[in-house]
């Protein structure tokens, strides 16, 4: 599964984080949707799962194919898109841990899909941003990763919250809820 963005920092601090929301969630909305917009290794889809929310309920994209039938493999709805490209449908909780990284000429291309969000590391989240909020419910909430190395974000008129931060060696990654 190296082709696959495998669980690390990042993904385990989103993990934690939507164990505390999505039970609360669950409590005001027993029918919440959950779409993850990058799902790579499936681990926030069964989070969702362990979480309460019902699996027909669950939905998730890669741009990537492997990551995609290795979701499918796991029982999950996947389908392959480039961000909302082939998503119908209005969700509670967007789920996304972007390729946030600037990018690096020295990183080998197979990795690059999964960590190099341009340039200045936006670029991909500035898209998911412009598109995000046609696919929310009134309501609804998006949790998304971003690093101290991120640059140029556009988070527009979305209301932000940081709700936790995690020092790693090289940087800090961030867990932000947004709100339209």
């Amino acid at each position: 599964m190296s082709e696959i963005y495998q669980p690390a920092e990042d993904s385990y601090l989103l993990s934690e984080n939507l164990k505390k929301f999505l039970p609360k969630l669950l409590k005001k909305n027993s029918n919440a949707k959950f779409l993850e917009i990058g799902c790579g290794s499936g681990i926030q889809l069964q989070t969702a799962l362990e979480s309460g929310i019902k699996k027909q309920n669950i939905f998730s994209v890669d741009i990537n194919k492997k990551a995609v039938q290795h979701c499918k493999k796991l029982d999950f709805n996947c389908i392959q898109s480039n961000l909302f490209e082939k998503v119908s449908g209005k969700y509670s909780v967007i789920v996304f841990n972007p390729p946030y990284l600037p990018e690096d000429k020295n990183e080998p291309k197979d990795s690059q899909l999964a960590t190099t969000g341009g340039k200045k590391g936006s670029e991909i989240i500035n898209k998911f941003l412009k598109q995000a909020k046609n696919y929310l419910e009134k309501g609804g909430k998006i949790f998304l990763i971003t690093s101290s190395l991120t640059k140029g974000i556009k988070f527009g008129n979305w209301k932000k919250t940081l709700l936790t931060k995690r020092k790693l060696f090289f940087e800090e990654i961030y867990l932000w809820k947004l709100e339209i």
